[in-house]
């Protein structure tokens, strides 16, 4: 599966961006979809996931309740709705699919096997 995230951008200090990654192929309702974030200098950490049914969701501690995961099946498409974003937010934002019916938790870069390029995310104080 290929994808392509877009909506980054630069935003205050407790502002909003709503971050999409839409999906090639016909089979994207099989995959269970994640976002990942880089920070200058530091290693690529995981940020939210959605498993492929779409009635679980995972976050990372420092954006729950900040932080929606979703997914459209008819655009091929999941979200990730950011608000009240911290400048510690800042990074460059990924998302990933995992294997196709993949059952298990959705926490680790491990269970993911295919990525998107990256979106610029700027949170400025």
């Amino acid at each position: 599966v290929q994808l392509q995230a877009s909506g980054g951008g630069l935003v205050q200090a407790g502002g909003s961006l709503r971050l999409s990654c839409a999906a090639s192929g016909r089979t994207f309702s099989s995959y269970g979809m994640g976002w990942f974030r880089q920070a200058p200098g530091k290693e690529r950490e995981f940020v939210a996931a959605i498993s492929w049914t779409g009635g679980t969701t995972y976050y990372a501690d420092s954006v729950k309740g900040r932080f929606t995961i979703s997914r459209d099946n008819a655009k091929n498409t999941v979200y990730l709705q950011m608000n009240s974003l911290e400048p510690e937010d800042t990074a460059v934002y990924y998302c990933a699919a995992s294997r196709r019916y993949y059952s298990g938790s959705l926490y680790s870069r491990a269970d993911f096997g295919s990525w998107g390029q990256g979106t610029q995310v700027t949170v400025s104080s």
